[in-house]
């Protein structure tokens, strides 16, 4: 049940540093699309201050609770449902969200909705991180991403690495404003907005 990303094994850490200071004040934090649940188990564990709640599609949901229970870090809360284009989202606000490597694997259309729902779950001030590989001005940052996104639009054509300057204006729209464009490694970026 349990499953493992090794694209997490090897960034967990260069995000988590990012993390530290984005997320110093918070208090909840709601991950969108928790995937094999490797992400939420490392970040809680290091930001014990903060409770964190894994959601995704049901698929998922066995490896994210496989995860939880095998390391057991005490401030990572079972996986809410959570499909972005259902509209199912969480009753409650949160002063912090996270998500990783979902955008390129969403409909530009999903995308549209997942950051509608952001807009209405974040709290004033508080920070919402983007993990992935991004366009700028249309034009890939490399060649492995050229070949990633050639990758996605094969198994899925309304996939696709998305363009920066297009998640920035909807997140405007969403009543966010871009504080930080972190580069990463392996050609990924950390977008850190605040509402």
């Amino acid at each position: 049940m349990k499953q493992h990303s090794e694209a997490c094994e090897q960034n967990k850490e260069p995000i988590l540093a990012i993390l530290r200071e984005a997320f110093s004040d918070t208090q909840r934090v709601l991950e969108i699309g928790s995937g094999t649940g490797q992400h939420a188990v490392h970040f809680a564990r290091h930001l014990p201050h903060l409770s964190w709640q894994t959601s995704d599609m049901i698929d998922s949901h066995a490896s994210i609770r496989a995860w939880i229970a095998d390391t057991n870090p005490g401030n990572v809360l079972p996986p809410l449902e959570l499909d972005v284009m259902a509209g199912q989202w969480p009753q409650q606000t949160y002063d912090g969200l996270f998500s990783a490597n979902t955008t390129h694997i969403m409909s530009w259309t999903a995308v549209q909705h997942m950051f509608d729902g952001i807009g209405r779950l974040l709290e004033p001030g508080a920070a919402f991180c983007l993990y992935g590989p991004f366009n700028y001005d249309n034009s890939y940052t490399s060649e492995s991403n050229a070949r990633f996104d050639d990758w996605l639009r094969q198994r899925d054509p309304a996939s696709g690495i998305r363009n920066f300057e297009d998640l920035v204006e909807l997140a405007a729209c969403n009543g966010l404003h871009l504080k930080a464009d972190h580069e990463m490694p392996v050609n990924n970026r950390l977008l850190e907005w605040a509402k």
